[in-house]
């Protein structure tokens, strides 16, 4: 049997150092009095702006279309946002012991995230796992989140997200709901200048984040939340973080095959229901949040570079296993090697 070769390097996400670098410039020159409402208009703006674009480019024919695969979208789902909510109440056990109430609420906001889209995509395609599964999979579990992760953090966080108030709700609608289905509405207009231009809108996309976790972290800077973490307890976040990512590798590739997925299910399953979305979850905890987002949005930060690492080892190993040989068992798409590249990818 041909053994299977780990990555020659993991995979240092570049976008993951330009948020850090990002909250480095936070730290050292935080806006301030008027600079800080400009930069919290801005990011306002921004995101707006994100969710305008998700719903523009997403094509709601293809989602359709993708339905007739549903036990394995609803797999997703579940493992998305029951599964991991689930796990993320149990460690509450954590609190206060291992982790602060601060950090106990990122973590279990973080398991309230949608999937991801493009890096359940490449893990899935080096993987030789079911693609097509994978890219409907990732975008039905971003279109739920934008109703589902605001309505569970509202339940779940409490007062530290907002509660059910009227203007929690009104924010909810007004800066991630109505923007999007804005971009759904006019797509049949946009859509081709979007397309035309994706990697120009990639860097709005990013530029767009960076200002969102600019924003975020100045505000926690002003509230002084920082002299709240230690490194100690920084190093128990990833601890139970590393946990928690295991667990749902786990879950995802036998409970998969409990229900009678194949080999190439299994994969999308796997890669697409125990990852979260960095690009979906920054934007919406700065709505959900305020002034303590940047502690909210931490340990999802560290949450998206661990499961590029792991799965990107991962990945590798699933390409050299045994290709089932039952008939429909596989429905691998060929896909650019562009798209194989887990690195550089926020969502």
């Amino acid at each position: 049997m041909r053994r299977p070769h780990l990555p020659a390097r993991l995979p240092l996400d570049p976008y993951v150092l330009a948020l850090l670098g990002t909250v480095g410039l936070a730290a050292l020159f935080p806006a301030r009095g008027p600079a800080a409402t400009v930069a919290g208009g801005a990011s306002t703006a921004a995101v707006a702006l994100l969710f305008f674009l998700y719903g523009a480019r997403l094509s709601t024919r293809e989602a359709l279309e993708g339905l007739r695969h549903w036990r394995l979208h609803l797999t997703v789902l579940a493992c998305t946002f029951l599964l991991f909510p689930l796990l993320g109440l149990a460690a509450r056990v954590l609190v206060p012991g291992v982790l602060t109430p601060p950090l106990y609420s990122g973590l279990l906001f973080l398991c309230l995230v949608p999937s991801t889209v493009q890096s359940s995509i490449a893990f899935t395609s080096i993987a030789r796992g079911n693609v097509p599964a994978a890219i409907c999979a990732g975008s039905f579990s971003s279109l739920a989140g934008i109703l589902l992760t605001p309505l569970l953090a509202a339940g779940l966080l409490g007062n530290a997200a907002g509660g059910f108030s009227a203007d929690s709700v009104l924010k909810i609608v007004l800066q991630l709901l109505l923007p999007f289905l804005l971009g759904q509405f006019l797509r049949r207009w946009v859509g081709g200048l979007l397309a035309r231009h994706r990697p120009v809108l990639g860097y709005v996309d990013r530029g767009s984040i960076l200002l969102v976790v600019y924003a975020a972290f100045s505000a926690g800077m002003a509230a002084g939340i920082w002299h709240q973490v230690s490194a100690l307890r920084l190093g128990a976040l990833m601890a139970v973080e590393a946990v928690l990512l295991a667990v749902m590798l786990l879950a995802t590739w036998y409970g998969a095959e409990r229900l009678g997925f194949g080999r190439a299910d299994r994969i999308a399953i796997q890669f697409a229901g125990s990852k979260k979305s960095l690009a979906a979850g920054l934007p919406m905890a700065s709505v959900l949040f305020g002034p303590q987002a940047s502690l909210a949005v931490l340990p999802l930060m560290l949450f998206h570079q661990m499961q590029l690492m792991v799965c990107a080892v991962l990945a590798r190993r699933r390409a050299g296993d045994p290709v089932d040989t039952e008939p429909g068992a596989d429905r691998v798409a060929e896909v650019s090697p562009a798209s194989q590249q887990p690195t550089g990818q926020a969502r």
